[in-house]
C-alpha cells in the first residue's frame, strides 16, 4: 500500500494454466513441469470452442501488468496456431507474459518484435503438427485393433449413482485425490467419468430405481 495515498498495489504473481488432452487427462504432469506458482487454473475439458474454456477466460481476467502465466506446453494453451497468437495477445496486452516450458520461450508487450514472433509462428505451427500425427497415430492404432477384433473402446468404470456422489462430494469441498482414492480409481478416470453423461432414467422408472411391475 502506497503510504498516505491508501492506494493498493499489485503483488506480482506467478499463475499456471494447464488443461487436459483426449490422449492424456492427468494434470500432475503439467503442474509437475510447471513448478510452483501463484495459483492455478485448471481446465478440465480437452476440446470444445475457445468460449468453453471457462478457466482460460478467467486466467485472462485475472492477470495484471507484471504477472506471469505459465503453460507446460504451447498445445497447452490452444489448439491451433490461430488461436496461440490471439491468447497470447490477450494477455501481453494486459501487460502480463506467456512463458512456455517445454518451448523454453517467454512473450511479453516487451519482446513483442519480428523475431518473437516469428518464433512463435514457427513453434507454435510444429505444436500444432505434432498434435495432429499424434491424433492419426491413435485414430490408425484404434482401426488396426478394430481390424484385429481387440478394440473394445473405454470401460465405464463407475455407475451413475458413484458419478453423482463424487459430485457431490466435490461440491463440499472434498479433495478430487480423496474422492478417486475412495473410488478406487485414479484422478484422470475421475475427471473422465465426471464428463461423462449420466444415463437417461426411464419416464417408468421410480425414484427409487425399480420400474414398475
Amino acid at each position: 500500500m502506497c503510504e498516505g495515498l491508501g492506494v493498493v498495489q499489485h503483488k506480482t504473481q506467478i499463475v499456471a494454466y494447464v488443461r487436459v488432452s483426449s490422449i492424456d487427462q492427468n494434470l500432475d504432469r503439467q503442474l509437475e513441469t510447471i513448478g510452483e506458482v501463484d495459483r492455478v487454473f485448471e481446465e478440465k475439458i480437452s476440446g470444445g470452442a475457445r468460449t468453453d474454456r471457462l478457466a482460460l477466460a478467467d486466467c485472462i481476467g485475472y492477470v495484471r501488468d507484471g504477472d506471469v502465466v505459465r503453460v507446460a506446453s504451447m498445445d497447452r494453451l490452444a489448439r491451433s496456431l490461430g488461436d496461440l497468437r490471439d491468447i497470447v495477445d490477450e494477455i501481453t496486452t494486459k501487460g502480463a507474459s506467456v512463458e512456455f516450458v517445454k518451448e523454453q520461450q517467454t512473450y511479453s508487450r516487451d519482446t513483442d518484435d519480428a523475431i518473437g514472433r516469428l518464433m512463435l509462428n514457427l513453434l507454435g505451427a510444429f505444436a500444432e503438427f505434432e498434435r495432429t500425427l499424434i491424433r492419426e497415430r491413435q485414430r490408425e492404432g484404434i482401426r488396426i485393433a478394430k481390424a484385429a477384433g481387440k478394440y473394445k473402446g473405454r470401460n465405464r468404470k463407475l455407475t451413475d449413482d458413484q458419478i453423482a456422489e463424487a459430485r457431490r462430494l466435490l461440491s463440499t469441498g472434498v479433495p478430487k485425490t480423496t474422492v478417486a482414492r475412495g473410488l478406487g480409481i485414479d484422478r484422470s478416470t475421475l475427471y473422465r467419468m465426471l464428463a461423462t453423461p449420466l444415463s437417461p432414467v426411464s419416464p417408468d422408472t421410480p425414484v427409487g430405481g425399480v420400474a414398475g411391475v
